[in-house]
């Protein structure tokens, strides 16, 4: 839905997100869009889109839209879907202040930018010891090193067990398999036995933690307060979910594709700028979507409370506006800060732990690798709103 009187202003435009050829490369449709001006209308979602990095960074900072959908407008949930929805009713991703707020104060409390640098180490050992492992023929980077890292690492700060790490993929992939345009029965399915799956899993590894707490991440959130609260059972289920959900997720989608555009172009100094660019020049998270709860004018478009605007972060992050010749890597760019952290009150808890892995694994991956090359023409997998490579074959 869109403000009345001003449907004729957004231009209408389709395009299925499950399409081969977008799925490989959405670059050149966001050119298209975005050429078109702030905003299209995206048929196939039935949604107003915003593409410009003007515009997207805008949308993501206004308190007048959220992430929560308005009480009068959500949706009746099928029972058979009820345990994922039970899930996401905790998460502070789909939540707003105050909820948010509180939610957010806790994690914070426990996820320090103290903690995040002392995993440098960790993150540096980890590298070495995975690329011992390397085989001498040709392998799939992702499964040997790009997905390890960012599991292991989520896994050791929260203080589950790393020798569950293939459960928590699975469950994780299966989870966010629900937020991709190619969701199906069987895919919704898949995503309920890993919900309660996961659940299970992590109600009792908290009750140990609550018995004999640690110094882990998960034994901080069962202590910290905020203004005298603590987080509830359900709200540590779902808080431990999400992390180590986006805790390793879009690193992993990062790494490939980052690993991908450097063979690709070259292997500059991993420098905190060529991380920079990596992450912005092929994200792993393309669109992201906000509730509007008020009145509210961007641009020349009016939109009322209970429309929805996606942000699409990947296009914004190629506007020629904001970055030249966007759509050419340059591991020295400097400039406006991408999107594709999110922004505003939802701008991702994760990001500095993301950024150090990204840096350590590259630099070590490249200083013990200097030949390595690709091993056939990586294809991305069907994962749309997310957008990452089905695997990276390489040669060491």
């Amino acid at each position: 839905m869109i403000g009345l009187g001003q449907s004729c202003l957004m231009k209408r435009i389709s395009q299925s997100p499950t399409d081969p050829d977008f799925v490989q490369n959405p670059y050149p449709f966001y050119d298209r869009v975005r050429a078109i001006g702030d905003f299209f209308w995206w048929n196939d979602y039935n949604m107003a889109c915003a593409v410009s990095h003007q515009t997207v960074h805008a949308v993501l900072r206004d308190r007048r839209m959220g992430r929560e959908c308005p009480a009068e407008l959500a949706p009746d949930i099928p029972p058979h879907l009820q345990p994922f929805y039970d899930v996401e009713a905790h998460s502070m991703l789909e939540l707003e202040p105050p909820r948010h707020k509180r939610l957010r104060a806790l994690v914070l409390r426990a996820f320090t930018s103290r903690t995040i640098a002392g995993l440098a180490p960790d993150i540096r050992a980890l590298c070495h010891k995975l690329i011992d492992e390397f085989p001498d023929q040709p392998f799939d980077l992702l499964t040997a090193y790009a997905q390890p890292v960012p599991v292991v690492i989520i896994s050791r700060l929260l203080g589950v067990p790393e020798d569950r790490a293939d459960d928590l993929v699975r469950w994780s992939n299966a989870m966010v398999a629900m937020y991709q345009a190619r969701r199906t029965p069987q895919i919704e399915e898949d995503t309920i036995a890993a919900t309660n799956d996961f659940v299970s899993f992590m109600r009792g590894y908290i009750a140990k933690r609550r018995k004999t707490p640690t110094d882990d991440l998960i034994s901080t959130l069962i202590a910290a307060e905020a203004d005298g609260e603590r987080l509830s059972e359900d709200e540590l289920i779902t808080t431990c979910i999400l992390l180590l959900n986006a805790g390793h997720e879009a690193t992993v989608h990062t790494l490939g594709n980052g690993t991908k555009t450097l063979l690709e172009h070259g292997v500059p100094e991993i420098t905190d700028a060529s991380v920079e660019e990596i992450i912005r020049y092929d994200p792993p998270l393309h669109m992201f979507t906000r509730w509007v709860y008020e009145d509210v004018t961007i641009g020349d478009h009016t939109f009322k409370r209970g429309d929805q605007i996606a942000c699409l972060l990947a296009a914004a992050n190629r506007d020629p506006v904001a970055y030249p010749d966007p759509n050419r890597f340059d591991p020295s760019r400097k400039g406006a800060q991408n999107t594709s952290f999110g922004g505003g009150i939802h701008f991702c808890v994760g990001a500095p732990l993301a950024r150090l892995e990204l840096k350590i694994a590259l630099e070590v991956l490249f200083e013990r690798c200097p030949n390595l090359a690709l091993a056939g023409t990586p294809q991305y997998g069907d994962v749309y709103h997310f957008h990452g490579l089905e695997q990276l074959m390489v040669r060491a």
